[in-house]
């Protein structure tokens, strides 16, 4: 994909410039566009779980959870050993943010109880996240430069925070949270980026897309369990 970086550090991937042959920077979009995939089908799994009593109520006890612990770790292996074969490859990976969203149906179905703005704000920073890292990305050409991607990515993390405030008042305590988890993701996603460049036999952008995508998807979950516990008027153990 691109000079393999043997030597490259945790600090190294957050500000190094990388210099793409035209198959990597193909290959960089193409797993942008899979983790894209991944993401909506997420927003899907979530979307069935959470208006499901009977999802809710399997993934809330300790048999549920085993089952989702064993999908969440079984689907991605399958991806990857698939990732050669387009079809196979992206419904593995289709499926994999599927039953990611509903794996976290409980914490979902919770928070629409609870404070239902909640759930928008989370999705809302991590989508200003994902948007502003991925819109870099795809016009960054062959060229891909760290730290030019963390700046990008804050203005767009302290657009998002700004944007939530006025829709649904947040208030300046909750202005400066969703701005600090949305600059902890765009690290993530920056990080992520980084390793995936730096990786000498990347010959698939599906392992690539599954990092990326386990990134946003934990910045949404701590995000949605962080408002709940400081705006939502209880807490889900």
């Amino acid at each position: 994909m691109n000079e393999y970086r043997p030597e490259a550090s945790p600090w190294g991937n957050l500000t190094a410039t990388t210099e793409l042959t035209a198959h990597g920077a193909a290959v960089i979009k193409q797993t942008y566009v899979l983790f894209g995939l991944s993401v909506f089908s997420a927003l899907a799994g979530g979307y069935v779980g959470a208006t499901s009593e009977t999802m809710v109520h399997l993934f809330s006890g300790w048999l549920g959870w085993i089952f989702a612990i064993v999908l969440l770790n079984a689907v991605p292996r399958i991806a990857i050993a698939v990732r050669h074969n387009p079809v196979l490859g992206i419904s593995a990976l289709v499926l994999d943010g599927f039953v990611s969203g509903i794996a976290i149906s409980p914490l979902l179905y919770f928070a629409a109880l609870q404070a239902p703005a909640l759930i928008l704000a989370a999705l809302g920073i991590t989508a200003f996240v994902f948007l502003g890292v991925t819109g870099y990305v795809m016009t960054s050409g062959r060229t891909f430069s760290a730290p030019r991607g963390l700046m990008v990515g804050f203005f767009f993390a302290i657009m998002g925070a700004v944007v939530l405030n006025g829709f649904l008042n947040i208030g300046v305590l909750g202005i400066l949270i969703s701005f600090a988890i949305g600059a902890f993701g765009v690290c993530i996603l920056v990080y992520s980026t980084s390793s995936v460049l730096g990786t000498p036999d990347a010959d698939s952008p599906i392992p690539g897309a599954l990092m990326l995508f386990a990134g946003v998807f934990n910045i949404f979950v701590a995000t949605l369990n962080i408002l709940l516990r400081l705006f939502g008027g209880g807490r889900r153990d």
